[in-house]
């Protein structure tokens, strides 16, 4: 702990990787964080670290390297669309991201709309506003890097290994994580309407695929299907 501060008393214990991060008013400061001023900004990955987790096969919560199996903390709708704006972690730092984290725990916690620093690095593809109530822990044993113009690289996930689905930092029923994906798919659709049908096919094989991997009954595309208007 570098800077003297003591965890919360409700913090889960850490997992030995994370003994080493620093404490910011009782929290544990993932290791992808941007400190702004002297300050965490939880809110921003700092490029230099996204950069070194691809290059040096590091764990973007804990900074030590992975093995050969590593875990993708996400929500329901990147089970379908097998993307993660966020790189790998370690299984068991990815486990206590998604029981201790307080936006990944509290399905109705909220992101911060303020304004980003200037030179802040923004996370790349689809930014989901709302909090998906269902966390997820893909775990896999690689991806492929998708570059993104001007942003942050995607990653595209290899094929899951093992899912872990959690909510309220306990594990997720079936229910939610179902109406985790309902809930969330006029994201999806609406971005597929814009590519057209060809896109909205392989949307709806993806929507197939994610639902029986993560053991939930079908969940059938909107219809009609929403304009932007409606979103």
């Amino acid at each position: 702990m570098t800077d003297g501060s003591t965890l919360r008393p409700e913090m889960l214990p850490l997992p030995k990787r994370m003994t080493k991060l620093p404490i910011h008013r009782g929290y544990p400061v993932p290791w992808f964080v941007a400190w702004i001023n002297g300050e965490p900004d939880f809110r921003i990955m700092d490029g230099r670290q996204i950069v070194a987790a691809v290059t040096e096969r590091r764990c973007w919560l804990c900074g030590e390297r992975l093995g050969s199996f590593m875990a993708f903390t996400i929500g329901p709708m990147c089970a379908v669309n097998r993307i993660s704006a966020e790189p790998p972690a370690h299984r068991e730092c990815a486990l206590f991201a998604v029981r201790a984290c307080p936006f990944l725990a509290r399905p109705h916690m909220v992101r911060r709309r303020n304004e980003y620093p200037d030179g802040a690095d923004k996370p790349s593809g689809m930014m989901v506003e709302r909090n998906p109530g269902v966390a997820l822990v893909w775990i896999t044993k690689g991806y492929r890097i998708l570059r993104q113009p001007g942003g942050s690289p995607l990653f595209r996930m290899g094929e899951p290994r093992h899912i872990l689905a959690f909510a309220r930092g306990l594990q997720a029923t079936s229910a939610e994580i179902e109406e985790s994906v309902r809930s969330g798919l006029p994201v999806l659709v609406e971005a597929a309407t814009q590519d057209g049908p060809g896109a909205m096919t392989e949307l709806a094989h993806e929507l197939r695929t994610a639902c029986a991997l993560l053991g939930i009954n079908r969940v059938p595309l909107p219809s009609p299907l929403p304009t932007r208007s409606a979103l």
